[in-house]
């Protein structure tokens, strides 16, 4: 497959046929085996297939186009697997044993959708199968020492050194006391642990050498957490209609966020820091990178 048109300040080409592909490679592979059980295979979908803005997946796309203009069956495979550990994740980050949230993407959460066992059951699921799509790309298609990388750097990011380490220390940060480093960390892991592996498999599945692992890690970096920044900056400012979920849910749960921290027009002055340090990561790269320099600013500028 071949690039569509883009440039650093013009992507919705780009966009919108990769949320295009992502949608329909998600759909296909849900449903191109049999159902072991259908009320459950109907909670993963629900969760996963959804409408969702598929930051991630564009990551993956833009990760492996700013190395070449052609991708193959494993940048798919990545975008769909980082997908589905996204899914999981927030089916199991709004259960009532943790954030207890009632709406996700404008809809009943899961646990309310259908119940909280076949919820948990469903994250469960969703996590597994993202290894799946990663494992299971034609032997002909693949480096199997690539494939075996990128299996690997997913698992570290969506476990007990990435993303559900992050989950934990925001649980027990919860009427903790205010600390800009803490929550730094805990979001470099909940929330940038997933979006820098985004870049770094797409990235890899087009043979990314050392040195550009390396500032894509930079550039993956300063975009996880200035993503944060704007989730937090949203949550007090967009209504429960644009963003689809309960706007002030984090201030109601007493949760400190970047912005209780910095107060609203600090934390917009550190996002938009973090833009230009993910920007400045991307100096040695060509026209093929404008993806991610596009979508760091849309990262930061996003309204919902």
């Amino acid at each position: 497959e071949t690039l569509p048109p883009i440039t650093a300040n013009s992507a919705d080409p780009f966009i919108q046929h990769f949320r295009e592909r992502t949608e329909q490679l998600l759909e296909k592979k849900l449903t191109e085996q049999p159902a072991g059980d259908p009320r459950l295979q109907e909670a993963m979908a629900y969760s996963l297939i959804n409408g969702g803005k598929r930051i991630r997946a564009l990551l993956v796309y833009a990760g492996a186009t700013a190395i070449q203009e052609e991708y193959g069956p494993l940048t798919d495979a990545a975008a769909i697997a980082i997908e589905c550990i996204h899914a999981y994740s927030l089916i199991h980050d709004d259960l009532p044993a943790m954030d207890d949230d009632a709406l996700r993407r404008g809809k009943p959460t899961c646990h309310i959708a259908f119940d909280e066992a076949t919820a948990i059951l469903a994250g469960d699921a969703l996590q597994t199968l993202a290894f799946e799509c990663l494992s299971t790309v034609p032997a002909e298609a693949v480096d199997p020492q690539t494939q075996l990388a990128m299996v690997r750097r997913l698992a570290v990011a969506g476990g007990y050194r990435g993303m559900v380490a992050g989950q934990a220390i925001d649980m027990a940060a919860i009427n903790g006391e205010p600390d800009i480093e803490q929550l730094s960390h805990m979001h470099r892991l909940k929330t940038g642990a997933l979006i820098s592996a985004s870049v770094g498999l797409g990235a890899l599945s087009t043979r990314a050498d050392d040195a550009q692992l390396s500032a894509l890690a930079d550039y993956s970096r300063a975009i996880g957490l200035a993503f944060q920044i704007q989730d937090d900056i949203l949550d007090v400012t967009a209504d429960t209609r644009i963003l689809g979920k309960q706007q002030g849910s984090d201030t109601e749960q007493n949760k400190l966020t970047f912005v209780s921290l910095l107060g609203l027009e600090e934390a917009r002055a550190w996002a938009n820091r973090l833009r230009t340090e993910a920007l400045q990561a991307l100096a040695g790269f060509d026209r093929r990178a404008d993806a991610l320099r596009y979508l760091a600013a849309y990262v930061v500028k996003r309204a919902y």
